[in-house]
């Protein structure tokens, strides 16, 4: 699977911020669950911070009932 980034920076070039796509995000998350990698190693190839990718995989699991709920 090859990923592009799709982001778009968000506030002013001493604040950035980058928001991903719903598409993205999913995709990543599908990656992790199917590669049987580590969060870091993934979010590493792909170029996101692990705690953002990790805060995606507990998203998921909670929107398929498998944890609790994020807030």
């Amino acid at each position: 699977m090859r990923f592009r980034r799709k982001w778009c920076q968000v506030g002013s070039k001493s604040n950035r911020s980058r928001r991903y796509t719903e598409e993205f995000k999913r995709d990543a998350v599908a990656l992790v669950r199917s590669s049987g990698r580590t969060v870091t190693e993934v979010a590493r190839e792909l170029g996101v911070s692990a705690e953002g990718l990790r805060n995606w995989v507990k998203q998921d699991q909670a929107d398929r009932g498998q944890g609790p709920r994020a807030g």
